[in-house]
């Protein structure tokens, strides 16, 4: 018997395997948002989108978290008809009407309303106990950022108004916790947090929570704003996702997607642009756009912006490989020899 069999024979972790064959590794789940560009933000690819673990949107108020984390449990339900959602509820700002635009069956949502961080993590972990690997379960807590500690209630209730040192622990415990159920049993939990500014002279936007956040998640996006407009009116947002942190996307990088007012979230976000850089549309003239053929060159009609955003002018770039292969170069982290090839020692040299 082989050492390696020898310790797989012994261990007392039921899931121990030998790593070629880890389900854990081998076997990632991945749920397609339907929104190109979030796909990216997710996944790196035009093709993938979210995947287990925890997933993190952090900004200031009126920002589209909410929206962005029910779009990607829309998502995930669909590609699972079985699935549930559980949904923690600290703000209390999400509408029964969110749920239904964005066509969530209420009747597989868990909603469980939440007064403290103590007790959410005594509850997720009890429903976690009960989960298995295989079960179809989705989590979205709305919000980390506006949720007290129980040190802070008690205080208020007892009329101190010490600042609480417990909460940012409380925090870090709770992910802590969370964070390895969320891997084992296929468990994708998306997060909504604040923001806030640094101090200094250019201040940036930190997530709230402390470094528990930072630690355990998977995926950190902080969102930005501009509005649309349309002469003086307000007709909608381009949102823009940056990306704090990811296993799978290079940091920094910054993804705009527009909603508006009328039509939700665009489902074209984002990709005129990436296709003006990487050649497959061109600008012939100021407001006019045309797609180009890689192979031969040639430029096909002009049409206007918002003939840009729609299927029949975007959906054969998509399926163009150079183009998909283009995003991934241009967001997705490479995974390369680390170490390269190995230099050759002095003394092994004049030994040669």
């Amino acid at each position: 018997m082989s050492l390696l069999e020898k310790l797989k024979k012994n261990t007392t972790i039921k899931d121990s395997a030998i790593l070629s064959k880890s389900k854990f590794f081998n076997e990632k789940d991945m749920i397609s948002t339907g929104v190109p560009m979030i796909n990216v933000a997710l996944s790196g690819s035009l093709n993938g989108g979210l995947t287990p673990g925890l997933t993190m949107w952090a900004g200031p108020s009126k920002h589209f978290k909410t929206a962005f984390s029910l779009l990607m449990a829309k998502s995930y339900m669909d590609k699972y008809p079985e699935a549930v959602l559980l949904f923690y509820d600290s703000e209390f700002g999400t509408p029964i009407s969110y749920f239904e635009t964005f066509q969530i069956d209420m009747d597989r949502v868990m909603h469980t309303p939440l007064t403290d961080i103590e007790q959410l993590k005594f509850d997720i972990m009890q429903q976690f106990q009960n989960i298995e690997r295989g079960d179809k379960l989705m989590v979205v807590l709305d919000s980390i950022g506006n949720l007290a500690s129980k040190k802070e209630v008690e205080d208020a209730l007892e009329g101190k108004s010490v600042a609480d040192m417990s909460r940012a622990k409380q925090v870090k415990s709770l992910f802590r916790m969370v964070t390895p159920h969320l891997n084992l049993k296929d468990i994708p939990m998306i997060v909504v947090n604040h923001t806030y500014k640094e101090i200094g002279l250019y201040p940036k936007d930190i997530v709230g929570g402390g470094t528990g956040s930072y630690y355990s998640a998977d995926n950190i996006y902080i969102i930005g704003r501009q509005q649309e407009k349309d002469g003086t009116e307000v007709v909608g947002y381009n949102f823009i996702i940056n990306v704090e942190k990811s296993r799978y996307v290079k940091e920094k990088s910054k993804i705009p997607i527009s909603v508006s007012f009328d039509g939700g979230i665009s489902k074209w976000s984002g990709l005129l642009d990436v296709a003006l850089e990487s050649g497959h549309v061109s600008k012939p003239s100021n407001g006019w756009y045309a797609k180009v053929d890689k192979s031969t060159g040639e430029i096909g009609d002009k049409v206007r912006l918002a003939d840009t955003q729609t299927a029949e002018f975007m959906e054969s770039i998509l399926k163009d490989k150079d183009f998909q292969k283009f995003i991934q170069q241009k967001y997705e982290i490479a995974y390369g020899n680390i170490m390269g090839e190995t230099p050759i020692l002095e003394e092994e040299a004049e030994d040669a």
